[in-house]
């Protein structure tokens, strides 16, 4: 575009402020107004009108999103004007006069605590009124950073929103959209946002690389890992207080789970106050940011898809009910079983267990156990048959009352959920499996979002104590199982029990008997997913029920419960399995907890 360009008779172009992939910015002059004050320009073009509706489409939606943030904070510039000419769109923003904060990192130069800790509590106060509707940064960056002259307060500019359009712009081939440019900046963006599954923690994890920039004088791309955990070695580079050393600990682990969920978690660890938003939102309008992940080739690019306002008629996310359904608290009786060590029936015990009912939808629902606190052994016995060198040292764990699924999650209550079913053995009742350690994360999210509870996957620990229900048996049901009692390999039996039936793939959940607790398969059917990474035994693992979430393999997770093709020494309350998160197969699902 040429100097002096004047665009709608109104905005003037003065100098070019930069390009990229999303197109040109200028700095201009809003000649329609006394003194001619100074605007930004940002101009978009997609190279290809093939995909020009498309465009359009992304690009209103991107200006009502960033309308929305510059009147609720000031600390994000505010959208004068977009408006399209042609096959040519252009978004007006406020031109904010300061310096970014990368002229205040410079490599080799370190913060204080207190300076740095006001640097993060700027930039988190104004990404927390972004976090509060539910938009992602995506670009968080010192350079993203502006220092405003007139007041010293930090302003954040150039949302990823706008970047959508750089599918748009960068296409090779005509009438196609090239979807493998992830947006951010390598350094400051984490393993999830790479591969285009941004959430709100990815930007918790680019402002502590920037809390650790400050303080160690450091560039990210500099900044040592450990080889065997992701995490970043950078605490004897600083001088820093163990506090605030956890909160950035904790704000850059390398997956999600184990992050602040958002801006307003990480001020409020910081002790600071969450600001109110600059203007109020009307409550009688509800606005929904919905996030879909497009997929080409080796890459992925997240694409901002809708935001909603709620006219007379309103129009929202089916999986995401407008009003939630009280959960129904009942008192459930069963009836579990005692074995001999030759797997015959000894006794047949009667239980009783608090169940906590959540209504899905389309007749679905979800049965929780409330599973009472205490403390157990884990571990496998010295006198137990087939025990593993990784199932010690033995040692107590006080566990806190918490629900948990009883049963794995079934396919009819995944479809609920998620809309798919990538199950191989087809089964409302039957238990989801081929999914990964990264879908269950996915479903425990949608899981929280319709129910308005925090759902999440078992702590090893809580599973173990829960599959267990009070035992020091290999298995809760005595000192073996039989293939009536569970869905395992039967070839392979355990102690002195006969062989079995081999089922060759999963039954329906719930056909076998429960624990004492009421939990129903438990052993067998399917490998159950649990938050921790990895370790080879329990030497420095938690004692108090949470996950182990530092240190030991971090691409491996562990499983637990064994599965219709496991031999019956996998399906020990011991026994301990692990895999690559990515990795799916026929045999492995989940189930879910949620505290009381």
């Amino acid at each position: 575009m040429q100097l002096g360009t004047i665009l709608k008779q109104r905005y003037k172009i003065i100098r070019s402020l930069g390009s990229g992939g999303f197109g040109d910015t200028y700095l201009a002059e809003d000649v329609d107004l006394p003194g001619n004050p100074k605007c930004v320009v940002k101009h978009l073009k997609p190279k290809d009108p093939g995909v020009l509706y498309l465009a359009q489409r992304w690009f209103n939606r991107e200006a009502e999103t960033l309308y929305k943030l510059g009147k609720d904070s000031e600390q994000i510039p505010q959208l004068f004007a977009h408006f399209q000419e042609g096959t040519e769109f252009y978004l007006v923003q406020e031109y904010i006069e300061g310096h970014d904060i990368s002229q205040e990192l410079t490599s080799g130069k370190k913060l204080s605590e207190s300076d740095t800790i006001a640097l993060l509590k700027g930039i988190l106060e104004g990404l927390a009124v972004a976090h509060q509707n539910n938009i992602i940064h995506r670009d968080i960056k010192p350079q993203n950073l502006m220092r405003r002259k007139s007041d010293n307060k930090i302003i954040l500019i150039d949302f990823g929103a706008v970047k959508e359009i750089s599918a748009l712009t960068t296409g090779q081939q005509p009438g196609t959209i090239n979807l493998t440019i992830p947006i951010g900046t390598p350094g400051y963006m984490p393993i999830e946002q790479g591969i285009g599954r941004p959430r709100l923690s990815s930007d918790i994890y680019a402002v502590g690389i920037v809390g650790i920039q400050a303080l160690t004088g450091i560039n990210p791309e500099n900044l040592p890992t450990d080889p065997n955990t992701g995490s970043v070695i950078w605490r004897n580079e600083a001088q820093v207080s163990n506090h605030l050393a956890n909160i950035l600990d904790r704000m850059v682990q390398e997956y999600f789970a184990q992050r602040y969920e958002n801006a307003m978690e990480v001020l409020e660890a910081l002790g600071f106050t969450i600001a109110t938003p600059r203007s109020q939102p009307n409550k009688t309008r509800r606005q929904i940011l919905i996030l879909l992940g497009g997929l080409a080739g080796i890459g992925f690019v997240a694409a901002i898809y809708k935001f909603f306002t709620t006219p007379a008629k309103p129009e929202t996310n089916p999986s995401v009910p407008t009003s939630r359904p009280q959960p129904i608290i009942s008192i459930q009786t069963f009836t579990t079983v005692k074995v001999n060590n030759g797997g015959e029936i000894i006794s047949r015990p009667q239980g009783q267990a608090e169940v906590m009912t959540e209504k899905l939808g389309n007749g679905v629902s979800l049965e929780m156990v409330k599973i009472p606190a205490g403390r157990f052994l884990m571990g496998y016995l010295e006198k137990e048959v087939k025990g593993d060198d990784n199932e010690v040292p033995q040692h107590n764990v006080d566990v806190p009352e918490f629900f948990m699924g009883k049963y794995p999650v079934t396919q009819a209550q995944w479809k609920a959920v998620m809309g798919n079913n990538p199950s191989g053995f087809i089964g409302a009742k039957r238990p989801v499996e081929q999914v990964n350690w990264y879908k269950a994360i996915d479903f425990c999210q949608k899981l929280s979002e319709i129910t308005g509870k925090k759902y999440s996957l078992p702590s090893e620990s809580q599973w173990e104590y829960a599959c267990r229900a009070g035992t020091i048996t290999p298995f809760y049901f005595g000192e073996t199982i039989t293939s009536k009692l569970v869905n395992y390999n039967g070839n392979y039996p355990y102690g002195n029990a006969p062989r079995g039936e081999y089922r060759q793939e999963t039954t329906d959940v719930g056909i076998f008997p429960p624990n004492s607790f009421g939990l129903y398969d438990m052993h067998g059917n399917v490998w159950e997913w649990c938050q921790d990474i990895w370790h080879d035994n329990y030497k420095g693992a938690p004692t108090d029920g949470s996950a182990w979430q530092t240190g030991g393999d971090s691409v491996r997770r562990v499983l637990r419960g064994g599965s219709w093709s496991s031999d019956s020494r996998y399906c020990r309350s011991a026994r301990r399995g692990k895999n690559f998160v990515y990795t799916v197969y026929n045999y492995r699902g989940f189930r879910v907890v949620c505290s009381v």
